[in-house]
């Protein structure tokens, strides 16, 4: 992969690195960023980190993707409502059986063009074919995936069977607070598109694993995330 480039920016390029590795990685506002650069001497305004993370989150989350391990093949998709500019939207997610955020869709509608557009777009991005797709008990899903001649890996289930993306919604909701909700459907996908590349990078289920094994994890996490912003 080719460098990022820097070119023309007042800051060096590791003070715009961390900048947007803090916005995306942890639950902060631009003001929050701004503070915590403050305090180590650096002064820079939140109206430029907010560009930094429209110009090189994007980028950044493209080249973590690519990074990744081919996910599970069992598929776990729930929509979740949303207010984003005084509208009711639904954000479209697809996780695999161990939390891997596979796409995300913010659409107006919660119907079956809405759900096909979902699966066909995962199904291309995908470097897998699934075992399973195990959804809530929307209807739409099972209309969706039957235009896909996939209805019989279709597992419709209770809030229990589907359990694993309800809980990858709470990450989101987090965020969704500390913004004081999405503006607009354009900024809404595009940050959850950027945070869902750097949240599956640095996610490690902590009390699942030993400590010896949680070093090595985060090790692995900080070289990926720095072979991407290079």
């Amino acid at each position: 992969m080719k460098s990022i480039s820097f070119n023309r920016h007042r800051f060096p390029a590791d003070v715009i690195r961390h900048a947007v590795w803090l916005y995306f990685r942890f639950s902060l506002s631009f003001r929050d960023v701004e503070e915590l650069l403050a305090q180590r001497g650096i002064d820079v305004s939140y109206e430029t980190i907010r560009c930094w993370t429209i110009k090189f989150g994007p980028l950044i989350a493209r080249r973590l993707k690519r990074r990744r391990p081919a996910p599970s093949p069992r598929w776990h998709l729930e929509e979740m409502v949303c207010s984003i500019g005084g509208r009711r939207m639904y954000l479209w997610r697809a996780v695999d059986d161990e939390g891997e955020v596979l796409h995300l869709l913010v659409q107006r509608r919660r119907d079956t063009d809405a759900a096909l557009k979902l699966l066909t777009r995962l199904l291309h991005n995908q470097p897998v074919e699934p075992h399973t797709i195990t959804t809530d008990g929307l209807a739409s899903y099972g209309a969706a995936l039957d235009q896909l001649d996939l209805r019989h890996l279709h597992r419709p289930g209770r809030l229990r069977e589907n359990n694993r993306a309800e809980n990858s919604h709470l990450p989101i909701r987090r965020r969704e607070r500390q913004q004081k909700r999405f503006k607009s459907q354009a900024s809404a996908q595009r940050f959850l598109t950027t945070h869902a590349a750097i949240y599956n990078t640095f996610n490690i289920q902590r009390h699942l694993i030993s400590r010896p094994t949680l070093r090595c994890f985060r090790a692995e996490a900080d070289e990926a995330w720095a072979a991407a912003v290079a």
